[in-house]
């Protein structure tokens, strides 16, 4: 027979509370969604020419540095 494992988390009351306001709207599904509205803003141009390369798209923003 495998023993139990205990894991203890400890939550500044701030997020204690707003984990229980959380999962108190999770099993209130009809109440009125909450609206979020982010602002948009230009970067500029993109500086490379693929960004799915991640290793190559760390080299051009920190240099060489970042391996």
């Amino acid at each position: 027979m495998l023993g139990r494992m205990k894991t203890r988390l400890t939550l500044d009351a701030d997020v204690a509370a707003r984990l229980r306001w959380g999962l108190r709207r999770m099993s209130n599904p009809d109440d009125r969604p909450i609206r979020c509205k982010t602002s948009t803003g230009d970067l500029g141009r993109c500086r490379m020419g693929r960004l799915d390369d991640v290793a190559e798209a760390l080299a051009v923003a920190e240099g060489e540095r970042f391996r």
